[in-house]
């Protein structure tokens, strides 16, 4: 079932892989945001079914927005994405709501593991 997801992320290129992978799946992209603040008002305008969110952002970092987002949707569906060797910030975005994790450099089938699991 086709998902609509919002991508999370202050480096274009990073936003564009993302896209690619989900439009082939068959998902609708119907927002993005580069930083956590956009982040925020961007969900509670469109509501998306699915956030991947970059941990690390200006303005308001990916765990930051993860927190506003849960406490104003505790339902929200949010996949964070990290770097190689942010093991902490994972952990502590998982503790925060997070439903799971991506880890950059993306493989497309892993992307679309997670988010049959998270959605499922």
């Amino acid at each position: 079932m086709p998902l609509r997801v919002m991508i999370v992320d202050d480096a274009l290129f990073m936003r564009n892989m993302l896209k690619d992978i989900f439009t082939r799946a068959g998902h609708e992209v119907v927002a993005e945001a580069e930083d956590g603040k956009q982040a925020l008002e961007r969900y509670q305008e469109i509501q998306p079914e699915l956030v991947t969110m970059d941990i690390v952002m200006p303005k308001r970092s990916g765990i930051e927005a993860l927190r506003d987002i849960i406490a104003a949707d505790p339902q929200a569906c949010v996949v964070m994405v990290s770097a190689l060797g942010q093991d902490s910030l994972v952990l502590e975005a998982v503790e925060a709501g997070a439903r799971d994790f991506i880890v950059k450099p993306f493989k497309e089938d892993k992307v679309l593991e997670v988010v049959r699991r998270v959605t499922s």
